[in-house]
């Protein structure tokens, strides 16, 4: 039988070892990819022991969940006109998804008050139905699924099955267009106290905000 030198072995170690802490490259980013807002409210900020700085103790977490489409050079990726206007990124559901790919999702660990409509504490989806002359924020309580199945009914993915008896509140948004353009979609909190806010969306020119009070 052959017999190998040792240097031979040696050699294919360290190569095996070279190529084994070779980068495998950058990860793939996806075309609209994970987005997430967050704030605390309810808390207190508190000096632990004297001349130490302050931390903020038993704050509560309103979290978005969403995905962020991007434009691309897109321009009026809403559309104009009432009959076309948001038919595009609707893709043939009756409400916007506000985001892509999966149902954009609210957290919250404090109850809320929108539009004087209590919402208890829990997670829900978000969708917005699109007018030219008007959006209207939706907060439902219907099912997303985690995973995208054309023949699973049971919830919703975007906003694909969705349905409005699952409506919990609808507000309308103040809108405003900007001068400055977000080339991916942005969920975002502003404005906030410990007593409320505003949740904004801006993507393009298009900002459109819903304020909330948090129900302590």
């Amino acid at each position: 039988m052959k017999r190998f030198p040792t240097s031979f072995f040696l050699a294919m170690v360290i190569a095996f070892a070279a190529s084994a802490q070779q980068p495998a490259g950058p990860p793939r980013i996806p075309p609209s990819p994970h987005g997430s807002a967050a704030t605390q409210v309810g808390g207190k900020w508190v000096e632990e022991k004297p001349g130490t700085d302050a931390k903020y103790r038993d704050g509560k977490w309103i979290t978005v969940e969403y995905s962020r489409p991007v434009l691309k050079g897109r321009t009026d990726v809403f559309g104009k006109g009432a009959a076309a206007y948001g038919k595009t990124v609707n893709a043939g559901a009756p409400v916007w998804r506000a985001g892509a790919n999966a149902t954009t999702r609210l957290k919250t660990e404090v109850p809320l008050l929108l539009a004087g409509k209590t919402i208890p504490v829990g997670e829900y989806s978000i969708f917005i139905e699109l007018k030219e002359t008007s959006w209207t924020f939706i907060l439902s309580t219907q099912t997303a699924l985690v995973k995208y199945d054309p023949k699973d009914k049971s919830g919703t993915w975007g906003s694909d099955n969705y349905d409005p008896k699952f409506d919990l509140v609808r507000v309308p948004m103040k809108r405003a267009q900007q001068s400055l353009s977000f080339d991916e979609l942005t969920w975002t909190f502003v404005d906030m106290t410990q007593q409320g806010g505003t949740l904004a969306l801006w993507w393009g020119k298009d900002l459109a905000t819903v304020a909330f009070k948090v129900a302590l």
